[in-house]
């Protein structure tokens, strides 16, 4: 019998478990009290994540009510994940990479312009993956709020600005949240090949819903 890696560790049935593919959208419904695992399958690659409450998705993550409850920009087992009524929508309950980024955003037609050069524009981007995805529920461009990059390596300098450079992920490593409501979660599976973010290739990943 092969013993599965990834699902090391996890508790309760697998109820949903699925690979995302390569710059690919991804859209899923978590009850309050499951576990969603983020693999990183083959190392160093962003997983950009937005949530919206199942019972009105114009409460929805946060960056700003996530950072000031918990006082820091980085997010670590314990973080818990708050939307813009100020309520708990998920709780890191684990992770196997040290932290993971608040502030660096999602990737646009119109960012990679301004950053990588006019030749970049017809070149997919995080936040049509989550326009793609919120369209089959009915949302649109303005509901995309800030988001978090799950092993993303976003440092800020002394000086306050911020790098983003090689990630500190790699293959196989894992973020365990826990549902506090019922849940709408949207993923870009970054499309970025322009920054190390990706290491300049971006690769599957691998969604595991416990309850």
């Amino acid at each position: 019998m092969t013993i599965d890696p990834h699902t090391a560790g996890l508790s309760g049935t697998i109820v949903h478990d699925e690979i995302v593919a390569a710059r690919a959208p991804w859209l899923h419904h978590v009850a309050a009290g499951q576990t969603l695992r983020v693999v990183d399958v083959e190392g160093n690659q962003a997983v950009d994540f937005l949530l919206y409450a199942a019972a009105d998705d114009a409460e929805r993550y946060s960056a700003q009510d996530t950072v000031a409850a918990q006082q820091n920009l980085f997010l670590r087992t314990g973080s818990v994940l708050r939307s813009n009524e100020g309520r708990p929508m998920m709780t890191i309950v684990g992770t196997s990479v040290e932290y993971h980024d608040t502030i660096g955003g999602a990737c646009s037609c119109e960012s990679n312009t301004l950053r990588y050069g006019h030749h970049t524009k017809a070149q997919h981007a995080c936040v049509e993956n989550f326009l793609e995805a919120n369209l089959t529920e009915g949302r649109g461009k303005r509901d995309i709020v800030s988001n978090i990059n799950f092993f993303m390596n976003v440092p800020v300098e002394p000086d306050g600005s911020l790098g983003i450079v090689d990630g500190i992920s790699a293959p196989g490593l894992t973020v365990d949240l826990r549902a506090e409501m019922d849940l709408i979660v949207v993923v870009s599976n970054c499309p970025q090949i322009n920054n190390p973010c990706n290491a300049f290739n971006p690769t599957p990943v691998r969604m595991i819903v416990t309850a």
